[in-house]
């Protein structure tokens, strides 16, 4: 069987950067309160000219310069996100319009930050199916526009970005190995996002502070961890591997404590992990596949290398995916 290998990566990142010393003019924190807690410095912003699907189509030409593989040929359009500039049409089919991806059929992946491991997963399956086919999966977010700027246990967190993969089958039995998903929607009050007020009357709810990231910090923090080892340790036990065989897992880039817990727990090398969310903040379904780019274009993956990607989001939704690069 032939699975889904990256044949190309991208990402877009916004211009403006938003520090800590910013952040401290805004609302009651400071720089030594963020770092110690998050392992965040700084994050990216966006602004004019740099709605979702714009950063999200920019990532996909450079996946796309990458991989040697025009517009044209790609079959299908996947965007991870839960921050498109409209509800409808999809963001994957206002990126489908900015790069000319004529064949393609697109939509939106709702996961929040496991959307672009769920993504990855449903790319699979796809190739599995038609090994030739040619996928563009975008992980993409401007999670700024849905920030609430007074809550300082939300606001400090969060970034905008881009990232994208173009996927389809390799002849060197590259791609992914396997899977390992999860989700509990009984827990959905612990982190959640509401939509904006409904014109249905009968419809509306009775409080609603307004389409904010709403969060329980410390019981995502008990809850994440946890799920993460066991989605990681269920799946290397599955193919009787351990973590000294990984040779670089890339997270879903939360939070400093989040990582710092899980690698411990893991007993993986620091060096083996690759960490972003000091440069980006937690960009959701955005900070894998824009850590998966930095690693690819700084060397750090070769090819062969078993590679281990594990996320934990809103829903809650998470997991772990093993593949060879």
């Amino acid at each position: 069987m032939k699975h889904a290998a990256v044949l190309g990566t991208g990402s877009s990142m916004p211009k403006r950067v938003l520090t800590n010393a910013d952040l401290e003019q805004m609302v009651e924190t400071s720089d030594e309160w963020i770092t110690s807690r998050t392992g965040i410095q700084t994050r990216r912003i966006a602004g004019e000219g740099e709605q979702t699907h714009l950063l999200a189509a920019r990532a996909a030409e450079k996946a796309l310069l990458m991989a040697k593989i025009s517009a044209e040929e790609i079959d299908l359009i996947v965007v991870a996100t839960i921050t498109p500039h409209k509800i409808m049409p999809s963001c994957a089919c206002f990126v489908q319009s900015e790069i000319g991806a004529t064949k393609a059929f697109a939509f939106d992946l709702n996961a929040a930050c496991s959307g672009f491991l769920y993504g990855l997963d449903l790319a699979d399956k796809y190739i599995l199916n038609r090994p030739d086919m040619k996928i563009l999966l975008i992980g993409a977010e401007n999670l700024s526009a849905r920030v609430n700027w007074k809550d300082r246990n939300t606001c400090i967190l969060f970034g905008d970005g881009a990232g994208a993969c173009v996927l389809s089958s390799k002849k060197d039995g590259a791609g992914i190995i396997d899977s390992n998903l999860f989700s509990d929607g009984t827990l959905w009050q612990l982190l959640h996002m509401d939509s904006p007020q409904s014109l249905n009357p009968d419809l509306v709810e009775e409080i609603i502070d307004d389409s904010y990231i709403l969060m329980s910090g410390k019981d995502v923090f008990k809850h994440a961890v946890r799920a993460m080892e066991d989605a990681i340790k269920g799946l290397l036990k599955r193919h009787g591997l351990s973590t000294s065989d990984i040779a670089l897992m890339i997270p879903h880039q939360a939070n400093i404590r989040i990582l710092n817990k899980l690698v411990n727990r893991l007993g993986m090398p620091q060096e083996n992990v690759y960490i972003n969310v000091d440069r980006y903040g937690n960009t959701s379904a955005a900070s894998i596949p824009i850590a998966i780019d930095e690693a690819n274009r700084q060397g750090k993956i070769n090819k062969g290398d078993l590679l281990l990607f594990c996320s934990f989001g809103g829903g809650f939704t998470w997991g772990s995916l093993l593949m060879q690069w």
